[in-house]
């Protein structure tokens, strides 16, 4: 009886202790859930984490650039991956770490705490960001939330240099609603820092970090003063595949049509090989517009300088035609001969003798005949040489008027082939211009 007891009372002891080492295994016994339900029980989201409401709160920002994703120069949309920190300090959320087994750090919900409405003016598309619902918050009260985002942000992008062209587009945070007195924004970092920092960039893109240039502003408005942080991305584009694609074809195909100058100017083969070299342009036009960013407000300089390129084989493939045309029309002109006076014969038209005639009378009327043969004969072939003289005139003016042409159309011609020259030599030195001003950025 007595042993039954025992071990009644044993077996009572056992579970008590078992359910008093559950307990203590508990999350509600554990340090960490009394410190957030301390914390959160009483707090109010809404409310600026001050005791002075005169206080301002402090935002501190941080930016890296991650990757440069897409510059869309027509649209005027760059889109960045960029690393985005802020910091800022919560009264409300501070505790004795002593207190709660030396608990220093914890992650709370970023929708249970109050957060500033930070945003970036240049956004024109939906933020797009992975979800990270917590934040980190140390005893002190100080909040720190990190987190990547893919940025689609406004910038004013010009193509004058492509593709020696340098662009530099801003980042602006600011608060949406509270004016400087409620929140105010500060440094994480020094600018110095920030500007020169590429550790996180990944450079694999068509597009070179240069520096990241930060700087800190009041603004004015109507509603009042707003703080603002503005980062200047400053970027300049990988030249070579468009310097291999673009600029060297391009500048052969130039030099093809100044070699079409060094033919005749009367050569019809000349009017063809500058065909030939026009079809080339177009096609080449066609595959350069493909390359090429396109932009309402700018246009590239290699544009400007291969319009001008093709203007000029224009004026001379229509000058060629014209004097292809112009000396077609003199020589078809002058089909008429007048020489047919040497293919006839000089008697045809001359009075003829009848030998019926006889005596005294048939002498005289031969020695009249003749008489008047002579003279009409004579008359005929003066007509003749009058002729002749005029068509070799005539075609002697023709001829001046062709050498005239001639010379006119071979001055137009240098004309052409100078300024083509002088044309070709500025893209060139602009061209290396341009890519000096790109290396010394």
């Amino acid at each position: 009886m007595l042993a039954s007891v025992m071990a009644s009372l044993w077996a009572c002891i056992l579970v008590a202790v078992g359910i008093l080492a559950t307990d203590t295994h508990h999350p509600r016994n554990s340090a960490l859930y009394h410190l957030s339900k301390q914390l959160l029980q009483k707090y109010h989201k809404e409310v600026r984490p001050v005791y002075n409401w005169t206080k301002a709160t402090t935002v501190y920002l941080d930016l890296f650039v991650h990757a440069i994703l897409d510059v869309d120069a027509e649209n005027q949309i760059l889109k960045t991956s960029v690393w985005y920190r802020e910091v800022w300090n919560d009264e409300f959320l501070s505790w004795n770490s002593s207190m709660f087994d030396e608990i220093r750090e914890i992650s709370l919900p970023l929708s249970a705490i109050w957060a500033p409405d930070i945003i970036i003016n240049e956004f024109v598309d939906i933020e797009r960001s992975p979800d990270l619902p917590y934040v980190y918050v140390n005893s002190s009260g100080t909040i720190e939330n990190s987190k990547p985002i893919q940025v689609v942000s406004a910038c004013n992008l010009e193509t004058y240099a492509f593709p020696f062209d340098v662009q530099n587009c801003s980042l602006t945070f600011n608060s949406i609603l509270h004016t400087v007195e409620d929140v105010d924004l500060a440094f994480l970092r020094s600018p110095e820092d920030i500007k020169h920092d590429k550790k996180a960039y990944l450079n694999d893109s068509e597009w070179e970090l240069l520096s990241v240039a930060s700087t800190y502003s009041i603004v004015q408005s109507s509603t009042g003063e707003f703080a603002q942080i503005q980062f200047n991305v400053l970027m300049r584009r990988h030249p070579l595949a468009y310097v291999v694609k673009l600029l060297i074809p391009s500048i052969f195909l130039m030099l093809v049509d100044l070699g079409s100058f060094y033919l005749p100017l009367n050569c019809r083969a000349r009017i063809v090989f500058k065909t030939s070299v026009l079809v080339g342009y177009t096609v080449f036009r066609v595959n350069m517009s493909n390359q090429v960013p396109r932009s309402a407000g700018s246009t590239p300089l290699i544009g400007y300088f291969f319009t001008v390129c093709m203007a000029f084989l224009v004026l001379s493939l229509a000058k060629s035609i014209m004097l292809v045309r112009f000396l077609h029309g003199e020589r078809c002109g002058g089909q008429e001969q007048p020489f047919s006076c040497l293919r006839g014969d000089t008697n045809a038209d001359g009075p003829r003798v009848e030998p019926r005639a006889q005596g005294a009378a048939v002498t005289e009327s031969l020695l009249y005949g003749e008489h008047l043969a002579q003279s009409g004969t004579l008359k005929e072939v003066w007509v003749q040489i009058q002729s002749i003289s005029n068509y070799l005139q005539t075609q002697e003016q023709t001829d001046q008027q062709e050498v005239e042409w001639l010379a006119l159309l071979c001055r137009f011609d240098q004309l052409l082939f100078r300024s083509y020259l002088f044309m070709l030599g500025l893209y060139t030195i602009a061209l290396c211009s341009l890519w000096a001003l790109w290396g010394g950025v």
